[in-house]
Formats: C-alpha cells, structure tokens, sequence
C-alpha cells in the first residue's frame, strides 16, 4: 500500500518549499561528473511535482538555484542553466496537461538573457493553469530578498511615499519576492544536511521543517508523501499552548 493512502486530504500543507540537495554527490557516488546528478535530479522534480499536484497541494516551491551557486565552476552554472533551458521545453507541456501555472523569484536578473526569456516565456504559457503553482526559486537568497525589500521600503519613504509608522510585518510582506504567495508550511531538505542555506528566511518563520537522507535524484512520491504524513502528525502551536488549540465542548441546558 502506497503511504498516499494514509495521507488525510483535509489535512494538507497548503504550501511546501523543497531545498533539493545531493544532486553533485549522487553523481559523485557513481564516478561521473557533477552535472549528471542534476540531469537526473529532473526525474525527481518530476515525480515530486505530480506527486505534490496529485494530492491537491496548492504551492510548490523548489530551490533550483541560490546566489551563492553564482560561486560554482563555470563550467557546472553553464551546463545547469542549458539545462533549466532545456527541461522548460520538454515539461512545458506536462505543466498545461496537469493545469500547473510556473511562477519564479529571485534576482532574476543576474540569469543569463536566454535562460530569462525562457522563464518568462513558460511562465506566460502557463499563467491560465488554475491547479497548483510551481515556483522555481534561481538565483534566489533570503538575505538578498530582504535587504532587496529594505532598500525599495527605503526608496519609498525616502519619496514620501509611505512614513515609518507605515511599516510592519504585513507591508514588509509586499516587498518581497514572494508576494501574493503564501509562507510555506512544510520544509523538506533532502540529502541528509540540517541547513536551511538561505532560503525563504522571512517566510518559513512557523513552518515545519523535514530532514530526508535521499540524495536529491532518488527522491520519488513515496518520499513526499513520508514528509507529508510527518507534517499531519504534528501539532503547530504558533506560540500558544497544546491546550489553547482544543476548542472547549460548550454543552447548554434547557434553560440557555
């Protein structure tokens, strides 16, 4: 029996962000290059993806690219945005048959003009899509998005567009990239690391965090689903008390 069928569709994380790692370490493993794990980490974006749509999750959001990949041998950023470049064409179509709409966020433009106007491109082709958003975070970092807000919340003050009492966590929330999306409720890392590698910093205040050992490429929908089952099982608090979350049995007699 799959671990689909434990899953309680009520219970749902309404938005999950995966930081998906081993890609380089899976092909190390196998004596090849590093660019042949992330040629095989697709299938697993793949799998996960009609996973994550299959059982209703409305967000998905996958670290593909982070600033401080900017920092990797040239040779492995080229072979990885030729690479975004080409599975934007060949899953283009699997994204409008599953009605999945792609999104994007991050400093966008520092990505190579090609790689760019095929995001934009794939994004445009799939904005009608009314089932779940994909979002791909390239060339993405949490400190970057919030010093970026800072600087526009600056700018605006600055013009006497908005005064400092303005500011709170609602507006600050608008500045960033992920505007109009809601924070993640679930966390997934694969590959066995216990780091959060600046990503969505602002954002994963309250979620909940899952740790997986699978190397990136072997990931499959029975790893989602383990993540998932693990999230339902847990009591979010949000700071208040496990007592506080049972709502009290109000029984009234004949004479209320």
């Amino acid at each position: 029996m799959s671990l689909r069928d434990k899953i309680n569709k009520e219970k749902l994380p309404g938005h999950v962000a995966i930081i998906m790692d081993g890609n380089g370490r899976w092909a190390k493993l196998k004596g090849k290059k590093r660019i042949y794990g992330h040629k095989n980490g697709v299938t697993a974006v793949r799998e996960t993806t009609e996973a994550a749509a299959e059982l209703g999750i409305k967000y998905l959001t996958l670290y593909a690219f982070s600033t401080e990949n900017w920092n990797r041998p040239k040779d492995e950023i080229s072979a990885l945005m030729s690479l975004l470049v080409s599975t934007l064409n060949t899953e283009t179509k699997t994204l409008t048959d599953n009605n999945i709409r792609l999104l994007a966020i991050g400093d966008l433009d520092r990505i190579p003009e090609k790689v760019c106007r095929k995001v934009t491109e794939t994004i445009e082709k799939t904005a009608g899509n009314t089932g779940m958003s994909l979002i791909l975070a390239l060339s993405y970092s949490s400190r970057w998005e919030i010093l970026n807000a800072v600087k526009k919340i600056t700018e605006n003050a600055l013009d006497n567009k908005l005064s400092v009492n303005d500011i709170n966590n609602e507006l600050f929330t608008k500045y960033l990239t992920t505007c109009g999306i809601p924070d993640p409720e679930l966390v997934i890392r694969t590959s066995g690391e216990y780091r959060i590698s600046n990503f969505l910093l602002w954002q994963i205040a309250y979620a909940e965090l899952y740790f997986s050992d699978k190397l990136w490429p072997d990931y499959t929908k029975e790893d989602l689903y383990e993540a998932v089952l693990s999230f339902q099982h847990r009591e979010r608090r949000f700071g208040k008390i496990s007592e506080q979350l049972v709502q009290p049995e109000i029984i009234c007699g004949e004479d209320d």
